[in-house]
């Protein structure tokens, strides 16, 4: 079996086990649509027997001709009605299942490592969330239907011709095995191009979402037209990826319909050949050639039937290809290992005194290249510790060791003496509270978004924290105070404003230990002297980390320490590393003078 089956068939039984998670709404849709095709099956046969009642020689039966025609057409009502609730039935089945997979989804995604989302971009995922899961939920709620419809139409119409004409069935052994093969051979061409459209879309809706998000600086730098031509490049590369995937799927419909009108035809004319045999008396009764006009009537009407589900399924195959492949898409992130589960013998904290060591700690993004080499750092509880260096030199990636988003590859993290690996991921980090350089606001109030790390606050110590921040006489300036709504990631505020919230959240907030990435960088000097004042009461007391590209913020520092390459080149009190004359003292003279 190639790969390519196996993902196919895999697939199929995966989004088949949400089907039959859902099984009374399954059971009723194939309820419901057996009985309607049941119903719509009769119709032909009512038809061919008012028309057998209709006799030029001996007179018509018109009683017989309106029993039938009457019956044919309530068959026909009553299968509409319940094809309509089939419909409604099968829309509720795809939106649980669509709810359901999109819970599964953002559920792995929140468990996932940080170093996912450091190498997809954001677009993408957001595109598997909201596209492809659409792109199922189509195929599910109306593909689906068809399939199910068309599996008993083509039984239900196969044992009906054969009653009729068992010798005009040989007409299918040839037409029939050639639209299967013809179909089988263009879906191992198209299910690529699916693949490659999902892709594509997915790099578009990236792009599209880092841009939008850096609109502020294109315009500054006046890059609209490059950014528009990158733009146009990756829209004309899905829209071309997009085009081949249908021009290719579309293909199927028309050449199995030719086939199918091939077999109408020769159906119409072996028909007519046998009846006119049967009229002529050249043919009994008793004979599997003989046929009435009625029978070839209810043959034609079957073999439409017959061959329609087979070309309906052609025509709807591209459409599964599409969805095959945006499940895949879907399952892949669902299959991604999530972030390492706590060891069996993980312990808790239960009283953090926030002693920090790192042991020869060597760390690297990826295999081929360090980050961190052999770094050693003592944080005594209730000190801060500044960290300076120049850009990319690992400052951020020595946070990213203390929260254990990444584990480091050799060397030892520890805690109050235990190693951080040994120590409940989730609880390691509530013992933190950060502010960083970008802040993070969700849609809510400003109330909701200050107490988000601690949502048993009183109304008054959240008030006291937007005091500490300097923020309190701005949120009770606006109309609706603490109950102000932000707009998503708070851009009806200013940046300053956004950071200020940022640092009452900080404040609110009861953990040990506290890492300042830049924390100051979006307010003004005044402002920044005031806050580093209310800063100074909120690190009392608890472990500090603090990175700084604004020495004058770290001067008090208990120990600052030196990154350059990976490595901790200097440490000691801003006195010490001044009176050392080296990479500290020459970046704290370039500052000040």
């Amino acid at each position: 079996m190639t790969e390519n089956k196996k993902d196919t068939k895999g697939i199929l039984l995966r989004l088949g086990k949400y089907v039959i998670a859902e099984w009374p709404l399954f059971l009723s849709a194939v309820l419901f649509t057996l009985v309607s095709n049941q119903l719509s099956l009769l119709g032909p046969k009512y038809s061919g027997a008012a028309i057998d009642a209709i006799s030029l020689s001996s007179g018509t039966d018109f009683s017989a001709v309106w029993e039938n025609v009457i019956k044919m057409a309530g068959c026909y009502v009553v299968s509409a009605v319940l094809s309509y609730f089939l419909a409604v039935i099968m829309i509720h089945l795809s939106q649980r299942i669509v709810y359901t997979m999109r819970k599964q989804l953002f559920e792995k995604l929140s468990t996932l490592p940080v170093g996912y989302f450091d190498t997809h971009p954001t677009g993408d995922i957001i595109s598997r969330i909201s596209y492809d899961i659409d792109t199922i939920n189509s195929s599910l709620s109306q593909d689906l239907v068809q399939i199910m419809t068309s599996v008993y139409t083509v039984i239900g119409s196969f044992i009906f011709m054969w009653n009729i004409s068992k010798p005009m069935i040989i007409i299918f052994l040839f037409t029939i095995p050639a639209s299967l093969i013809f179909t089988r051979y263009r879906s191992k061409k198209v299910r690529p191009l699916f693949s490659e459209r999902s892709k594509k879309l997915g790099e578009l809706n990236g792009f599209a979402e880092e841009m939008l998000s850096g609109t502020r600086t294109i315009e500054a730098y006046g890059k609209q037209d490059v950014i528009s031509g990158r733009f146009n490049e990756r829209n004309e590369s899905a829209m071309n990826a997009y085009y081949n995937a249908e021009y290719h799927g579309a293909t199927l419909g028309p050449a199995v319909n030719f086939i199918n009108n091939f077999s109408m035809s020769l159906v119409a004319m072996f028909g007519g050949i046998l009846y006119m045999l049967s009229t002529g008396g050249k043919v009994s009764e008793a004979s599997v050639f003989f046929i009435t006009l009625g029978g070839v009537a209810q043959f034609v009407q079957y073999s439409r039937k017959f061959a329609g589900p087979i070309n309906e399924f052609a025509n709807i195959l591209h459409e599964f290809q599409s969805a095959f492949s945006a499940a895949e898409r879907v399952f892949k992130i669902i299959d991604e290992e999530p972030e390492p589960a706590d060891s069996e013998d993980a312990v808790s904290l239960e009283k953090v005194e926030g002693f920090v060591e790192f042991d020869d700690v060597c760390f690297g993004y990826t295999p081929e290249k360090t980050i961190l080499h052999d770094v050693s750092i003592t944080a005594k509880p209730g000190k801060t510790i500044a960290i300076v260096g120049p850009t990319g030199a690992g400052k951020t990636t020595i946070i990213n060791m203390l929260m254990r988003f990444y584990d480091v590859d050799s060397g030892e993290i520890r805690l109050d003496g235990v190693p951080i690996k040994d120590i409940k991921r989730a609880e390691l980090r509530k013992a933190y509270t950060m502010v960083l350089q970008d802040t993070w606001l969700f849609h809510g109030s400003i109330y909701e978004n200050i107490v988000y790390g601690r949502e048993n606050a009183t109304f008054d110590e959240v008030k006291a924290a937007a005091k500490a921040a300097r923020i309190d006489s701005y949120i009770e300036s606006l109309p609706e105070g603490y109950d102000t709504v932000l707009s998503d990631d708070g851009t009806n505020i200013s940046k300053g404003q956004r950071q200020l919230i940022t640092i009452a959240r900080a404040f609110l907030s009861d953990a040990p230990m506290l890492i300042l990435d830049e924390a100051t960088s979006n307010v003004d000097s005044r402002t920044e002297i005031k806050i580093q004042e209310a800063m100074s009461e909120l690190m009392k007391g608890r472990t500090c980390f603090v990175i700084a590209h604004r020495l004058s913020t770290i001067q008090n520092a208990d120990n600052i320490l030196v990154v350059q390459n990976g490595t901790v080149t200097e440490q000691g009190t801003h006195e010490e590393l001044m009176n050392l004359g080296g990479f500290y003292s020459t970046l704290y003279n370039s500052q000040f003078t």
